[in-house]
């Protein structure tokens, strides 16, 4: 099974309006709710693919509670820890005629020493069986900013593949535990590196400690730094559409071809293709299949001559 790990987990609201107006009042047409939070959007995708994928993080409260009636909808197997704070809640509003989106995130619930231990052992057990582990998102306020990097170490000595999507401190202190991927987007990475040109960004990355690199830029596709090269992959065109969760698919396609063994080309048009379905689909964690599976065929991707 693939196991994905999510510590600031949150219940999705997507409202759908006919257009978005600063200082207007607003008739929703359509609201969608939806368990959040990169990892479990990234475990949504994995099932949908066929993958087995079990769930973990936190949750707490109502919120936490409607958020884990959702999950049990899913094929994925829900492993959470309960805390006392409750779940987050993060609301998507697409402006329908643009097809823009505006994001409102709330903070997550603190977690105490205690929850936090508690996950670490929970982590540790899920480890045995585990062919992958996917480390995503933001951390909660009470967690270290160094617990991905813990995380890692615990995997790595547990010999499973770890593939880190994280930003900041975290994504800093992390990348220095050696992963085996990271995908920081091009902002991200610039913040780690100080890099903005991204051949530089990422070999710089990879030099820290990652295994691969893969950074996301956006419609323009991904770059991959990685042990076999460096690799560029490109969309058709971009997309327009909700682009909530495109990060997250993206990481589900890198994650998938790692436990398949697939090559690195095939993996990053896998990861592209699914990215940019997702923009096609209205809510996160999900993506329009037909539009995956003819993308598949039409993603670019070139090995770019690596720097001395």
């Amino acid at each position: 099974m693939i196991l994905t790990v999510t510590l600031n987990t949150a219940l999705d609201l997507t409202y759908r309006v006919p257009a978005l107006t600063p200082h207007a009042s607003h008739r929703v047409t359509q609201v969608i709710e939806r368990p959040g939070g990169k990892g479990l959007n990234v475990a949504r995708v994995l099932a949908a693919l066929g993958y087995e994928t079990v769930a973990t993080g936190f949750a707490g409260g109502a919120t936490g509670a409607m958020l884990r009636d959702l999950l049990a909808e899913t094929p994925v197997r829900d492993e959470l820890v309960e805390t006392a704070g409750p779940t987050r809640r993060t609301v998507a509003v697409v402006d329908t005629a643009s097809g823009d989106t505006t994001q409102l995130n709330e903070p997550g619930p603190a977690v105490t020493p205690a929850e936090w231990t508690a996950f670490r052992t929970h982590f540790t057990t899920l480890l045995d069986g585990a062919r992958a582990v996917a480390l995503c998102g933001s951390l909660p306020p009470g967690i270290h900013v160094g617990a991905y990097a813990e995380l890692i170490r615990l995997a790595r000595a547990a010999s499973v593949p770890v593939l880190l999507d994280t930003s900041g401190e975290p994504l800093r202190r992390g990348i220095a535990a050696r992963p085996d991927l990271v995908k920081p987007n091009a902002d991200e990475l610039a913040q780690l590196t100080g890099a903005r040109e991204p051949h530089r960004a990422t070999s710089d990355a990879r030099r820290r400690g990652a295994r691969a690199v893969i950074s996301s830029l956006g419609p323009e596709g991904m770059l991959a730094s990685t042990p076999e090269g460096l690799w560029r992959a490109t969309p058709p065109a971009a997309v327009k559409g909700n682009p909530t969760g495109a990060g997250d698919s993206a990481v589900a396609g890198l994650l998938s071809g790692l436990v398949d063994g697939t090559p690195w080309p095939d993996r990053l048009t896998r990861a592209v293709a699914l990215s940019a379905a997702t923009v096609l689909s209205p809510v996160a964690g999900e993506f329009d299949a037909s539009a995956y599976e003819g993308l598949l065929t039409r993603v670019t991707v070139t090995e770019e001559p690596v720097s001395p």
